[in-house]
């Protein structure tokens, strides 16, 4: 049996991390998608267990060999990916693979695999709301959180391209959506 794909792109602060994480402690056969990086390990993250590190020319090189689903050069040099094969051989062990991507990122992919795939939508309840969470959170500098909120509203745009939006104003009621979501689509051959 081959595994079918779960895509999540929201807008940061919007609670995709959170659900995703609470997904996975559920009886579905998901795994989560190790993206690519160009960047060093960080602390204790561990290669092929928290991302794959390459070199920027490794990374250059896999693109050049059409080796990524989708890719993005976050930074000069500084690049992060799905890698196709790391994807098919997740697929054909059997799991449902669960990705947190940005929305170009997830459209690729929708893109790539159709109806083997659903893309989801995780959108706060309004700007003003993800203003205040990204606030609340204490992490990120005011300019920082102004250019996360600038690309939250272009994200935004990209909402209509998923096959399901999802919009968290309260966090249970938000999983409980998606968990049936994907319980529904695992349920259709």
């Amino acid at each position: 049996m081959i595994g079918k794909l779960i895509i999540f792109s929201a807008p940061s602060g919007s609670g995709k991390s959170t659900i995703i994480k609470y997904l996975l402690q559920q009886d579905l056969n998901l795994c989560f998608s190790i993206s690519a990086t160009s960047r060093s390990p960080r602390g204790e993250e561990k290669n092929g267990v928290d991302y794959y590190f390459l070199s920027p020319e490794e990374f250059r090189q896999k693109i050049a060999n059409n080796e990524f689903l989708e890719y993005e050069e976050v930074y000069t040099d500084r690049f992060y990916g799905t890698l196709k094969s790391s994807v098919e051989q997740q697929l054909n062990n059997g799991k449902n693979v669960v990705f947190d991507v940005d929305v170009v990122g997830g459209c690729n992919i929708k893109k790539a695999y159709g109806s083997q795939a659903l893309s989801i939508f995780i959108q706060p309840p309004s700007i003003e709301i993800l203003r205040e969470r990204l606030i609340g959170r204490a992490t990120d500098a005011p300019q920082v959180i102004e250019d996360r909120l600038n690309k939250a509203t272009y994200e935004l745009t990209f909402a209509p391209n998923f096959d399901k939006i999802i919009i968290n104003d309260e966090l249970s009621k938000a999983e409980a959506e998606a968990l049936e979501t994907i319980k529904r689509f695992l349920s259709n051959d």
